[in-house]
């Protein structure tokens, strides 16, 4: 039996100021982050009805989370990574979601584009 592909709702570049890193001076200062967010569920009825309420709102989902970003402070991008995935799942009606975490300002001392971390969590 073929299992059907989820339906995709993709939000790149959720911008934000915020206070996450190892070091104090990152804590103090903040720096930007970058979110990508991919949800896995089934638009079918929300097609079908053209109802907002039938789908992921893809507003209310940057708006929370940006604020996860700029609200919450963690040492590692894989923490804000993982507490974002979470929130979605415990917010949101998806079986699945994968959130990047770009970190374009990390304190490293060599010349590099980026730094990221992506997590995939489906709903248990």
């Amino acid at each position: 039996m073929r299992v059907p592909r989820p339906d995709i709702i993709r939000l790149s570049g959720i911008a934000a100021i915020g206070y996450h890193g190892v070091f104090e001076h990152e804590k103090r200062a903040g720096q930007p982050f970058i979110a990508d967010v991919v949800v896995y569920t089934d638009v079918s009825q929300a097609a079908a009805t053209d109802d907002i309420a039938r789908t992921t709102n893809y507003g209310e989902l940057a708006e929370q989370v940006k604020a996860i970003i700029t609200d919450e402070r963690f040492n590692l991008i894989e923490t804000l990574a993982e507490r974002t995935a979470a929130h979605i799942l415990d917010t949101f009606e998806v079986g699945a979601v994968e959130v990047t975490v770009h970190k374009p300002k990390a304190p490293i001392e060599v010349t590099f584009a980026d730094v990221s971390v992506t997590v995939y969590r489906e709903r248990p």
